[in-house]
């Protein structure tokens, strides 16, 4: 087994006369840090100051990265879960080589700069993850490490691990104030994460003040509870103690460690640190000067980094240098030796020559009325044997929400190669965990809940759609058709909330032939994709298709030109247009009848399509959906009309809720003759 601290004891003895090329490191980063943040005006010294010691050993002696390939498959992962504290990770990144340079760190929070300020996945190189919203991070990390083990437990061979790292987390007191961390990091014990390492930055200081005005927990006692490996490190300036914490976190196979890093907020500033004042604002010009004093560093010298620091840090980037080289070499004969799984390797990696497009299987359109949830579970099934690494599951809803791989096993701390999921009742871990395993890469990760709860996952969904990440939320029970479950359980807010989001995509397709375009748009599709499925049944319609991914099209229409009115709708709701179609052709009245199951999708067509369905000839519009009319207006303007929720529902079997609300064929057909 790869261990990255093989050479501890000998690098101890080493590290006496290397003290001083240390100190030194650990003070760049943080007068990088402080002079960065002053500059700016703006940003939280606080926790750099204080964290430095503990960043330094792990990027100095833990970690196997190399900054000449911060893309490597096979790198260890480090997240700063404490994203506020991104000059932390800017001076890290500027020291160990990964290309940002003393302007970047100069241009600190400004426009279009490398170094905003929190860390941004996919515009800095070496940030694995975006950060800031607290506990998000961590949670990351926690899918991040769920997923190395996965992949080990598919591809690693006796004597060739082609897939073995660590992922390290550095979190604060409030990243363990927020839910979310505990939702997760139950998880990763129940999972036995063993290459999970969590540095906590226990500084005992919150924005508000000391942390005992709200959280007095021994969260020591509560990771052991969760079954964690717990390492106490008194000083947080004691970088032979952090180094051997993490010798002993590696030596644990079984169980997730977290180092309980005791700090001091905004080391080595005479007049803040320890206080509240370091944790989000500048120190001030006297300060800094005053922290240079005290930390021995030259006064007059701003962005100054001694010769002898970049020599230290560039033995950790040889060092990884060495050990990529290393696994390449190992790698390029596991693919000689074993064909097949380098095959497998390249389909997991970079997509195999799979395109739903072109599987005439996948659109058979079945006979029978089916909930949109029940297409869901047979194209799922279908498309995953021919997806091999789709990985995903539900949170405690699977049986409902149809979600479960019938080809695969379970993943658990026993079967790591199993691809279907249980998250337990905990959809705010379930999404950010989704994120962590999609920021690995290797994977096309889905999660299912009932649509209702996606306001647990909001903040996860978010940050995916801030990430682009190729994410599938299988959303379930999708409107008041849930009907005998009550309005706590109808989702009517949660459309509106979803389309919200810039770059998340959302589609609630209408039967069997549109849920399929929607997963073969979604595997396909780098950026996050929720499908909103119902639970009741609904009928097959005939025009339906592939043109799903314009977002919006044609299914019924009179042949006019300009037709007397327009009816639209999406999910459910379209046979109720479909149906009142006929309805006004008996009465001499003209409709078309348009499917809309995406905004998004068809608010990227040109104008000269949109304008093909939706003609500004014709201003008499209908649109019909069981959830909240924002976002309907732009299609219908001012003269049409919205048949929608404008309240809660209410409890009853779904026909008499429908009914109820006005979600009926009758009510369409009059809302249309009313607008012409």
């Amino acid at each position: 087994m790869k261990s990255v601290l093989k050479n501890l004891s000998r690098m101890l003895v080493e590290k006496v006369s290397l003290a001083a090329d240390e100190q030194k490191t650990i003070n760049a980063i943080r007068v990088l840090s402080a002079e960065a943040i002053q500059k700016a005006n703006s940003g939280h010294p606080g926790l750099p100051l204080g964290a430095a010691p503990a960043a330094y050993a792990v990027w100095q002696y833990a970690m196997n990265a190399n900054p000449a390939d911060p893309s490597w498959k096979d790198r260890d992962r480090f997240v700063l879960s404490a994203g506020h504290g991104s000059m932390l990770l800017y001076s890290l990144l500027h020291l160990y080589g990964y290309g940002l340079t003393i302007e970047d760190l100069k241009g600190f929070r400004q426009w279009n700069t490398l170094t905003p300020g929190h860390p941004e996945y996919g515009h800095t190189a070496g940030v694995e993850t975006s950060t800031g919203p607290l506990g998000q991070g961590v949670t990351n990390a926690v899918g991040i490490a769920m997923a190395e083990a996965h992949l080990a437990a598919i591809f690693n061979r006796e004597g060739y691990p082609v897939v073995d790292h660590r992922t390290y987390a550095l979190v604060g007191d409030g990243c363990l104030m927020e839910g979310i961390s505990s939702e997760a990091s139950s998880l990763a014990g129940t999972w036995k994460l063993g290459k999970l390492t969590v540095l906590y930055d226990s500084n005992r200081i919150s924005i508000e003040g000391s942390t005992d005005i709200a959280f007095t927990e021994d969260v020591a006692k509560r990771y052991e509870a969760y079954g964690w490996q717990v390492i106490d490190v008194p000083d947080g300036n004691d970088v032979k103690a952090i180094v051997a914490a993490l010798e002993k976190a590696e030596a644990e196979t079984e169980r997730p460690t977290l180092i309980v890093n005791h700090t001091l907020i905004g080391y080595g500033c005479p007049a803040k640190q320890g206080t509240p004042a370091a944790h989000g604002a500048p120190l001030g010009a006297d300060n800094i000067i005053a922290m240079k004093e005290n930390l021995g560093w030259p006064v007059d010298k701003e962005f100054y980094v001694p010769d002898e620091v970049y020599a230290n840090t560039a033995k950790a980037v040889q060092r990884g240098a060495e050990a990529q080289a290393k696994w390449q070499a190992m790698f390029d004969e596991y693919c000689e030796k074993y064909p097949e799984l380098a095959k497998l390797w390249k389909d997991y990696f970079e997509g195999n020559d799979y395109d739903p497009w072109k599987d005439e299987e996948l659109f058979v359109k079945p006979e029978k009325a089916f909930a949109t949830r029940q297409t869901s579970n047979q194209v799922l099934n279908h498309i995953c044997t021919k997806i091999p690494n789709m990985f995903g599951g539900s949170a405690d809803l699977a049986p409902s929400n149809l979600t479960i791989m019938k080809n695969q096993t379970d993943f658990s701390a026993q079967n790591y190669a199993g691809s279907n999921l249980h998250f337990g009742v905990r959809e705010h871990a379930m999404g950010a965990i989704i994120n962590g395993v999609a920021l690995h890469g290797g994977m096309l990760p889905y999660c299912a809940t009932f649509f209702v709860f996606s306001d647990y996952m909001k903040h996860a969904m978010r940050m995916a759609a801030l990430m682009k990440l190729r994410i599938l939320y299988v959303l379930t029970h999708d409107s008041i058709g849930v009907g005998e479950d009550g309005p706590t359980h109808q989702p009517v807010d949660q459309l509106a909330m979803l389309r919200s989001i810039p770059g998340m995509t959302v589609i609630r397709p209408a039967d069997y032939s549109e849920t399929a375009a929607a997963y073969a748009f979604a595997v396909g599709h780098q950026g996050p994709t929720a499908l909103v499925l119902t639970r009741q049944g609904l009928p097959q319609l005939a025009e339906t298709g592939s043109d799903l991914v314009k977002g919006a099209y044609i299914l019924k229409d009179s042949g006019k030109e300009v037709p007397d009115v327009i009816l639209m709708a999406s999910g459910s709701e379209v046979k109720l247009v479909y149906e009142a179609y006929d309805r006004l052709a008996e009465q001499g009245i003209s409709a078309r009848v348009v499917s809309i199951p995406s905004f998004e999708l068809f608010n990227a067509q040109d104008e000269a399509y949109r304008e093909s369905v939706l003609p500004k000839a014709c201003r008499a519009r209908v649109a019909v959906e069981a959830a909240s009319p924002l976002g309907w207006y732009q299609y219908v303007g001012l003269d049409g009309k919205v048949i929608a929720m404008d309240t809660f529902g209410k409890c009853g079997p779904q026909e008499i809720v429908f009914k109820e609300f006005g979600f009926t064929v009758d009510h369409v057909v009059e809302a249309a003759k009313s607008v012409l």
